[in-house]
């Protein structure tokens, strides 16, 4: 008769059994960790060797090439900008990580099979399904949203820049047109609502940003410019000013043979003759548009000195932005930027100058890299530029040496500059000394040149707007006689505020504090 197994026999196989089954999950886990840390690890020690090489050769090597490119790129920050602006190797390094997405995650599935989930109890079977799946999926979509952001970042380079070639800096310094245009239906591109010029030292980085009125007329072409060759005199159209170059160019755009732009030439020939300077790249930015980046980056802080009307009264949805130190959003920097309602256009190029620096200081990489798609979409339909791909690196080089230096500020508005009939000689001075000055170095000026900056700045009469309407006449605080200083005796007698008008520290007759200054960010 078959004897029977004692109970203490009988419990030591299941405790061996259960002891196996928990070995062999274990290790079923240790598989998948190793293909998460060391892919390919997992195929060296028990699947087929071959590939077990291949992954984890490939995975050093990416490794080594990945510390060696941070390192680089920490003390060599060109080599990351070049990184990020080549769309050759944006296109490689897209392609790589989607082909490194589905490797990994085929060494996921074959490490989950080597782990033998079958001979698993049904618990810690779904456990390693679990556990693969999430990190298979984990990686693989980490690796495939990275592809994606490479793929945004090459559609933004080639939908926002072109592939013209490169300008060589003009005595030490890149000069680039920035205009600002209104989107409305027939307006992009004609008549620029703004125009300044940021001349950027090509080592520093330090800017100067130069703004021009659109009122300005009578000025002169550089010599041998399609311009000059039609108002040799200097512009003297009827009814036409700065901003009407661009309208003026298109209507007789036959005299732009071969350009894309001709509205956009006639304005650089323009600037150039009223500043003397070269340009090398031109922007143009759609107002509008604006409003999209600024809520893309969380919106930007200004210092509010007055009430600054959104829209006009006749407008539904007319509402003042209150004083103080506010962070606004898409919709309001555009009206703190814009509004001349109660004010005047050089107290609103003023704002836009406190706008730009509150822009340059306030958006880091940080910002940028997490509202990066946001920013790129927003950008893309924003600008216009003729800036080539190859020289975005550089730009962006400079603009990150710029950001952490005081920028300089140079308006060619009354009471300096009479707006209707400047003294060309007396603006290229202007703009040469301010220049001269952030470099650090005195201006070289010829005798006659030099004559002419000292000549007293009486103020001149402004030309009139062209937009029809009287938001820019001087209000009664614009015309009022300077307070006299007080008398030695009294000391402390306090002083009286600085005038605010429109927004802006100053008023038209005296001029606005952010129109003209060495360090814009301690005027605004």
């Amino acid at each position: 008769m078959p004897s029977v197994p004692s109970s203490g026999s009988h419990q030591q196989r299941f405790t061996t059994v259960d002891r196996a089954q928990r070995v062999r999950f274990r290790r079923a886990l240790s598989l998948m960790l190793m293909t998460l840390f060391l892919p390919g690890s997992a195929q060296l020690v028990s699947g087929n060797r071959r590939v077990g090489r291949i992954a984890l050769w490939t995975w050093l090597t990416l490794l080594v090439v990945g510390v060696l490119t941070a390192v680089s790129s920490y003390f060599w920050h060109g080599l990351a900008f070049w990184a990020g602006t080549s769309t050759v190797l944006l296109q490689v390094l897209r392609l790589g990580l989607m082909a490194l997405a589905v490797g990994w995650a085929y060494l996921f599935v074959d490490a989950w099979r080597l782990g033998q989930p079958l001979t698993l109890q049904r618990q810690h079977r779904l456990a390693v399904v679990g556990v693969n799946g999430f990190l298979c999926f984990s990686v693989a979509g980490a690796l495939l949203f990275g592809a994606h952001v490479v793929g945004v970042q090459r559609d933004f380079m080639l939908s926002m820049f072109g592939d013209g070639d490169a300008v060589g800096a003009h005595h030490g310094r890149y000069n680039v047109l920035l205009m600002g245009g209104d989107a409305g239906a027939g307006r992009w591109g004609l008549r620029p609502d703004s125009m300044t010029v940021a001349s950027i030292d090509a080592e520093t980085g330090k800017t100067v940003l130069i703004s021009l009125p659109r009122n300005m007329q009578n000025f002169p072409f550089p010599e041998g410019s399609v311009m000059a060759e039609q108002f040799p005199d200097g512009f003297d159209e009827e009814g036409l000013y700065l901003n009407g170059l661009a309208t003026w160019a298109l209507d007789h755009a036959e005299l732009f043979k071969g350009s894309k732009h001709p509205g956009v030439d006639a304005t650089i020939e323009g600037v150039e003759g009223i500043t003397g300077l070269k340009m090398n790249y031109w922007a143009m930015v759609n107002l509008e548009g604006f409003k999209d980046l600024v809520d893309a980056v969380g919106g930007v802080e200004l210092n509010v000195r007055q009430r600054i009307p959104v829209g006009l009264p006749s407008d539904s949805f007319f509402r003042y932005i209150e004083p103080g130190t506010r962070t606004l959003d898409g919709m309001d920097t555009l009206w703190f930027a814009r509004a001349r309602h109660d004010s005047d256009d050089y107290s609103r190029m003023a704002r836009q100058k406190c706008v730009m620096s509150a822009m340059l200081q306030q958006v880091s990489p940080q910002v940028a890299l997490r509202n990066f798609e946001k920013i790129a979409g927003a950008s893309s339909a924003m600008v216009s530029t003729n800036v080539p791909r190859g020289e975005v690196d550089r730009f962006v080089d400079l603009a990150l040496k710029a950001k952490s230096q005081k920028i300089a500020t140079l308006s060619l508005v009354p009471p300096m500059v009479n707006t209707a009939d400047p003294d060309i000689e007396l603006v290229h001075a202007k703009v040469a000394a301010a220049i001269a000055k952030a470099e650090g170095r005195a201006p070289e000026q010829p005798a006659e040149t030099a004559k002419a900056a000292e000549a007293p700045e009486a103020e001149t009469p402004e030309a009139p707007e062209t937009s029809g309407t009287t938001e820019g006449a001087e209000t009664p605080e614009d015309t009022a006689p300077a307070a006299e200083s007080p008398a030695p005796a009294t000391p402390t007698t306090p002083s009286a505020p600085p005038a605010v008008t429109g927004g802006s520290l100053g008023s038209l007759s005296t001029g606005y504090a952010a129109n003209q200054s060495e360090d814009l960010g301690a005027v605004c």
